[in-house]
């Protein structure tokens, strides 16, 4: 995925289409740079989302916000100019430029993915059950004790829909037959680590009870995916609210470099941050969860204090709304994860912080950050073909975010069967008062907060 320009139209008494004629300032300089602009959050799209409550000024000044945010399409080269030359025009505020979003698994992943092949007919029963290694199911401390959930009804997220937004997916793996509505919106990018990325995600939520290979955490839930190609991250989200009720799961599988290194793009993912820095991902997030969506966002792997004043400060181009939305005052609604140790021992004390994952008061809670079984990827067992493959050391805050949103989606489950509906809010809230707590490690104190591994039994407790 390319970098995204993002344009902020001067607000107005009303929010009319810019003119884009070549006649036009605005349609001129779009034409001298070869570049095309488009609305990133579509009016009907806004306007089809059943509403949590009944639309109110609040809503409708949001939706105004909204409609001043337009993408610039133009080779990354000719970027920076466009920016100063839109600039210059009364009717545009601001413009900024966001780097690519990319995928949030552990920087050191060491996973030898196999080669792309053929996928070559064979019996479901070759392969293997893995449910025994898929230690985050079991019972609290080690894992979110979801048999907790599964034991009641809805617990296993029947009536929930989950959205899963990233670049690609193997919705042909034979472990992801059921439950599935595959791709959404978007097109999937077509190369090999973004369809593995995608699988490992969706293993860890939907993986089939079948006995054999994964189950997932939520298998009952309808889970589907929405690319963040060519639709950019806010637009993305925007699409994927849309196509969600109140009460439903949106996990955000992405991050971005962030301003501690310039926004450059980095092996190591040093600097790399949640997307609702952003303010297109933040409005497009704020939006959701106004609406109802409940929003799963991974606080991304650059190893940073998101407390820290640095950022405070707005990034270049930023509209003069824009505040930290890292403090809790100026809140998107979404859940935060970061990514914890495993009981392994191998990554250090079981919910320790994970030395590449961000922290602090904005985090709600943890999920495994390493040594996650799942599908995808063929270094735990190749078969004959993707559609076979399978993982045992997925990681990073990929791979702890699935797990809190199939928990939320379990949660969901039981409280819709009851006949009642957990907000974003709520949800929120039960995620930070119960679980098992962050414990420290050599060089992760708890002050470092990536919050608590959720426990089912304690959620369900408060249900």
């Amino acid at each position: 995925m390319s970098q995204e320009v993002v344009v902020v139209m001067a607000a107005g008494p009303a929010q009319e289409a810019p003119q884009l004629e070549a006649a036009s300032p605005l349609g001129a300089v779009l034409e001298s740079y070869g570049a095309r602009l488009t609305p990133i959050f579509e009016r009907p799209a806004l306007e089809g989302l059943e509403a949590a409550a009944p639309v109110d000024e609040a809503a409708a000044a949001r939706d105004a916000e909204l409609a001043r945010y337009y993408r610039a399409h133009v080779a990354d080269e000719a970027a920076p100019a466009l920016a100063e030359s839109l600039r210059a025009l009364p009717q545009v505020e601001t413009v900024y430029i966001k780097p690519a979003v990319e995928n949030p698994l552990a920087p050191d992943h060491a996973v030898q993915a196999m080669a792309e092949a053929p996928a070559l007919p064979a019996p479901p029963p070759l392969i293997p059950d893995f449910r025994g290694s898929q230690g985050y199911l079991t019972a609290a401390p080690a894992g979110v004790n979801a048999a907790a959930a599964w034991a009641l009804a809805g617990g296993r997220g029947a009536g929930v829909r989950l959205i899963d937004i990233e670049g690609g997916w193997c919705f042909s793996h034979l472990d992801l037959r059921q439950n599935m509505a595959g791709l959404v919106g978007g097109v999937a990018y077509p190369g090999l680590d973004w369809r593995n990325h995608g699988t490992a995600v969706l293993g860890e939520i939907s993986g089939d009870d079948n006995k054999f290979g994964v189950t997932g955490i939520a298998p009952d839930a309808m889970v589907a995916a929405v690319s963040h190609n060519p639709l950019g991250s806010a637009g993305a989200i925007q699409y994927a609210a849309s196509k969600l009720k109140p009460g439903d799961v949106l996990l955000l599988e992405m991050h971005r470099p962030g301003p501690r290194f310039a926004y450059q793009s980095r092996a190591d993912q040093r600097g790399y941050i949640a997307v609702e820095w952003w303010p297109d991902d933040f409005l497009a997030i704020q939006a959701a969860t106004a609406r109802g969506v409940i929003v799963v966002e991974a606080a991304g792997n650059g190893a940073e204090n998101l407390d820290d004043p640095f950022y405070d400060t707005p990034g270049p181009g930023f509209p003069a709304s824009w505040r930290n939305p890292f403090r809790k005052t100026h809140d998107s609604g979404a859940i935060v994860v970061g990514a914890g140790a495993p009981p392994n021992l191998a990554f250090g004390p079981d919910r320790s912080r994970l030395d590449f994952s961000n922290f602090g008061g904005r985090l709600d809670c943890q999920g495994w950050g390493r040594s996650v079984t799942t599908t995808g990827y063929g270094d735990l067992f190749s078969g004959p073909g993707e559609n076979y493959w399978y993982t045992n050391a997925f990681s990073g805050t990929s791979s702890a975010s699935p797990i809190v949103a199939g928990v939320v989606a379990c949660l969901q489950g039981i409280a819709k069967a009851k006949g009642n509906l957990l907000s974003p809010l709520k949800t929120r809230t039960l995620l930070r008062k119960t679980g098992s707590p962050q414990t420290p490690g050599p060089s992760a104190p708890v002050a470092q907060r990536i919050g608590s591994r959720p426990n089912l039994a304690a959620l369900v407790s408060q249900v």
